[in-house]
């Protein structure tokens, strides 16, 4: 077993992927696209920003020879699927810019890792934005894409050749990795760029910032959680629906709803 600093944090995934080999790897099993690339950018912007909102990429490379830009975000948001979409496009309208006419220069490529997991529970989604006709047809007038891996949903279905990346991504979320268990040796090199003993004092103040403000966010979506259930208790008892009944719809217990009913006479 090898100790690893877990890829839930982004400046251990910017660590690893910002490696020309493992990119260009990773993007050919994901994408299915082969790219020729010697340098990974991180945290791209534009400027000037695209559509008066600064577009952030986490990991940005553009293979010139083959016309191919792809960028890699890893973060979870409330609104990851249209913030992604947005950078995605973001990426298009630049070339635009620069371009004869409406077509991109270069066919643009978005892969979004949530590694934090997702509330539809797919291991892989994307959108494609080929036109279709009524048959389904693609008219193989637009490649452009964005894809959303979400490695703990990986299973036996996954297409296998991301699945190793899905599984090595997730394997490392508990700090240990079996490397044996992987065959593709640009996995095993993410392992050694994330060794937990290679891991600098620098990184590790980024890992616990992050962490910190993972935990604030569930704070507050607990106390607002909270809120909302009490509220709903609240109307509950006003309509005379049973105690048993609020404590099972809300999630609070009975005590707690005897509070409220207690609470209710005093004021009275």
């Amino acid at each position: 077993m090898k100790k690893v600093a877990p890829l839930r944090y982004g400046i251990i995934f910017k660590k690893a992927f910002c490696d020309p080999e493992i990119f260009t790897a990773f993007v050919r099993d994901v994408a299915g696209v082969r790219i020729e690339i010697d340098h990974v950018e991180t945290e791209k912007e534009f400027s000037p920003p695209i559509a008066r909102v600064q577009s952030r990429f986490d990991l940005f490379a553009q293979d010139v020879k083959n016309r191919v830009v792809v960028d890699i975000q890893h973060e979870r948001y409330p609104d990851h699927y249209h913030r992604f979409l947005h950078y995605h496009c973001a990426a298009l309208l630049e070339q635009v810019a620069n371009a004869e006419d409406h077509r991109p220069l270069m066919t643009v490529f978005t892969i979004v890792v949530l590694t934090s997991g997702d509330r539809h529970g797919r291991d892989v989604s994307m959108i494609d934005f080929d036109p279709r006709d009524l048959k389904g047809d693609a008219l193989e007038e637009i490649p452009h894409k964005v894809i959303y891996l979400c490695p703990k949903y990986a299973n036996d279905d996954t297409p296998e050749a991301c699945r190793e990346w899905l599984l090595a991504i997730q394997d490392t979320l508990d700090g240990e990795v079996e490397e044996t268990d992987y065959h593709l040796p640009e996995i095993r090199k993410i392992f050694e760029h994330i060794e937990k003993d290679s891991v600098s004092a620098e990184e590790r103040a980024q890992m616990f910032d992050q962490h910190g403000r993972e935990l604030l966010q569930e704070e507050k979506w607990a106390e607002g959680a909270r809120h909302k259930a009490i509220e709903t208790a609240r109307n509950m008892l006003q309509e005379g629906l049973e105690v048993a009944l609020i404590a099972k719809v809300t999630g609070l217990t009975i005590e707690e709803i005897h509070g409220f009913t207690r609470e209710k006479w005093n004021d009275e």
